[in-house]
């Protein structure tokens, strides 16, 4: 029975986090393409529906094979009832979404589904506390600590800005990175592709995004962190709980500059933290920058 709840738990955790990435991209989708421009728009809906359709398909026939496995597990539609509210907590706010909370939240509490609410907030709380636990562990054996950096859809470049021993905004990091991907077009582009037919960018589309990146509060990506690397000719690695450390820009002998990726601390998805020195007994003052 606690192998089945484990299992369980595990999988719920892997479904949370799929939809948190694919909501994170879903974000970055809408935010590519202009509001004025009715026919991305119309095909960025059908293209959103139809990934959202795929991961909700895909979940639902693991759910059932884990059922049919685990006939008596009693606990498991109340949890999957509850990760499915809770995805819906980590989409973008919208009018009628924040009423609707501001509604749930003046009504009484006996009509409000709380052992619900209280199950999927202590899950994700869970999700929270092992990611933090795992990451401190890691930080503190290399004497660091985070440093939060706010989330605004500009993270990583704000992360990498508080690395930096000279002043820069992050509005020229967005700038140079974008150039840097425009001059290097064959590098990127191999990466990019149509999420609706799955077909490379064209050079157009392309340089469309590397527009997009200047222009629109577009979330940072790893190609976005390889071009910072080459830009400042610096490594970046990225502490992370899910997978190893990654390196980037390892051909580069300067000091790395570090950030650190999360996956639950932020509703939205993804977000990107600073570190800096961990304080040894220190008395008042700041911690002295790691770079």
């Amino acid at each position: 029975m606690e192998d089945s709840q484990r299992e369980q738990e595990r999988m719920i955790r892997r479904h949370h986090l799929e939809k948190i990435e694919l909501q994170a991209r879903i974000q970055a989708m809408k935010i590519s393409v202009p509001k004025n421009d009715k026919k991305r728009r119309k095909q960025l809906l059908l293209d959103v529906a139809r990934l959202e359709a795929q991961m909700e398909q895909k979940h639902q026939q693991e759910m059932e094979k884990f059922r049919e496995s685990c006939p008596d597990n009693s606990n498991l539609d109340s949890v999957t009832e509850d990760l499915a509210k809770m995805d819906l907590e980590n989409q973008p706010p919208s009018v009628l979404r924040a009423q609707k909370r501001r509604e749930r939240m003046a009504a009484p509490q006996r009509e409000r589904p709380g052992s619900v609410a209280e199950v999927e907030m202590e899950l994700l709380a869970s999700f929270r506390r092992e990611e933090e636990e795992k990451l401190a562990a890691i930080l503190g054996s290399r004497n660091l600590e985070m440093k939060d950096i706010p989330a605004d859809h500009h993270c990583m470049y704000r992360a990498i800005q508080d690395q930096l021993m000279f002043s820069v905004t992050v509005e020229s990091l967005r700038y140079h990175t974008a150039m840097y991907m425009r001059k290097h077009v064959d590098d990127f582009l191999p990466f990019f592709s149509d999420p609706e037919t799955g077909n490379t960018y064209s050079q157009d589309e392309f340089l469309s995004y590397c527009d997009d990146i200047v222009r629109c509060p577009l979330w940072g990506t790893q190609l976005e962190l390889r071009a910072l690397s080459h830009v400042l000719q610096t490594p970046i690695e990225v502490i992370q709980t899910e997978s190893p450390t990654l390196v980037i820009g390892e051909e580069y002998t300067k000091k790395p500059l570090t950030l650190v990726y999360l996956h639950y601390t932020c509703n939205l998805g993804e977000h990107y933290n600073s570190v800096k020195q961990l304080e040894a007994g220190a008395v008042g003052g700041t911690a002295p920058r790691l770079f």
